[in-house]
């Protein structure tokens, strides 16, 4: 994933044993406290959002191999880790982890289908229900997540709606609603890209949509009604030159979202708000 944060933080009762068979994960360290309880299973690649979001006695699911995700993790009083995409870290983490009394495994799966799994796994026991922190409506939810876009980062233009889209599939949603997204995303994350500093994509599908918000940092909009109309483009020289910036980008939203909600401060920045019936 671009650059990703973090997923839902569920609530679970499992031992680490379960957890790793479930993922087909092998021990870095900890082998002798498989049979440790977790509470809560929390996956993100940021660290501050470990500290300020995670719960004590919880494991976390990470691809950031560091020995900064092993401190943070206790920090937070996690009892252990899972490294995804078979990432193994080799900086100290596994004696710091053996002296604070954490288990390190790590899965070839990737963050996506780690979730899943352990997701699965729990909606088959009896326990806990979600926190309630974690819902937006009474839907049920069956995957969250944020990617982050950089500004003038025509490199990696694309790449959160590719994310978005593999994602979409993976849960096996219908395939002309998927297009429908991904067209609909991809166009956000242009104007994220041409018009502003940075942007945040937040993902989220329940039984019932998905709903996608872009929020960005940059120039905002200073007529939202001009910029709905086909062929309208603030776009430079240089990006048109590119291939992009054919005034098509809200106007297509609009066409394939079945909702669309636009606020928009001039010098501030865009908020675009996304729903697409399932």
């Amino acid at each position: 994933m671009n650059k990703p944060s973090d997923c839902i933080c569920r609530g679970a009762v499992l031992e680490f044993r379960t957890i790793k068979d479930a993922l087909e994960a092998f021990v870095i360290e900890g082998g002798n406290r498989l049979a440790s309880v977790v509470d809560h299973i929390y996956a993100s690649d940021l660290m501050s959002d470990v500290l300020a979001f995670g719960k004590p006695n919880s494991v976390l699911l990470t691809g950031l191999a560091t020995r900064q995700a092993v401190v943070s993790a206790h920090m937070a009083e996690f009892k252990g880790i899972v490294f995804v995409r078979g990432k193994k870290p080799k900086d100290g983490s596994a004696d710091f982890a053996r002296k604070n009394n954490l288990v390190l495994l790590s899965t070839y799966l990737d963050m996506y289908e780690a979730c899943i799994r352990l997701d699965s796994l729990e909606a088959n026991r009896d326990g806990p229900e979600m926190p309630a922190q974690t819902a937006r409506s009474a839907d049920n939810i069956i995957f969250g997540h944020k990617f982050y876009i950089r500004g003038n980062d025509f490199a990696n233009a694309g790449m959160v709606s590719t994310e978005v889209k593999s994602i979409l599939k993976k849960i096996g949603l219908d395939n002309m609603l998927i297009r429908r997204v991904a067209i609909s995303t991809f166009e956000g994350e242009m104007n994220v890209i041409m018009h502003a500093e940075k942007g945040v994509v937040d993902l989220l599908v329940t039984s019932q949509l998905i709903d996608i918000t872009i929020d960005d940092c940059g120039q905002g909009i200073a007529d939202v009604g001009l910029a709905m109309q086909e062929g309208y483009s603030t776009a430079s020289e240089e990006q048109r030159a590119m291939g992009f910036g054919s005034g098509m980008g809200l106007p297509n939203i609009k066409k394939n979202a079945d909702k669309l909600d636009i606020e928009s401060v001039v010098g501030k920045g865009t908020k675009l708000n996304m729903k697409f019936f399932i």
